[in-house]
């Protein structure tokens, strides 16, 4: 993964609605939700929820689909791992502890 690439996703997951947009579709799990709904429980107006939308779907991070008249939401769960897994790569490379250790020191 490329670090222009994380950088967006993390500045996209840096504002609060998004992120919480992105872990209502996560929590969702693999058949996401219609936009509708995803708006009912984050308690935001349509155009606002679409904005960003639009910039969690444009870093990859989620994902529409179009069944019938409904728009279909779900979070990109190999963007996901793909995102973490970048940040984690490379923990502790550089030191002596272990990864296991470093966790327990944070």
């Amino acid at each position: 993964m490329k670090v222009e690439q994380v950088s967006k996703q993390l500045e996209a997951l840096g504002n609060p609605t998004r992120l919480t947009v992105y872990r209502t579709l996560v929590r969702a799990g693999r058949e996401g939700l219609p936009v509708g709904r995803l708006q009912e429980r984050i308690g935001i107006a349509a155009s606002t929820l679409s904005h960003h939308l639009h910039r969690l779907i444009l870093t990859g991070l989620v994902t529409q689909d179009r069944q019938a008249t409904t728009l279909i939401c779900r979070a990109n769960y190999q963007a996901m791992d793909a995102l973490v897994g970048f940040l984690v790569a490379e923990c502790c490379v550089e030191a002596s502890c272990s990864r296991d250790e470093a966790a327990a020191v944070a």
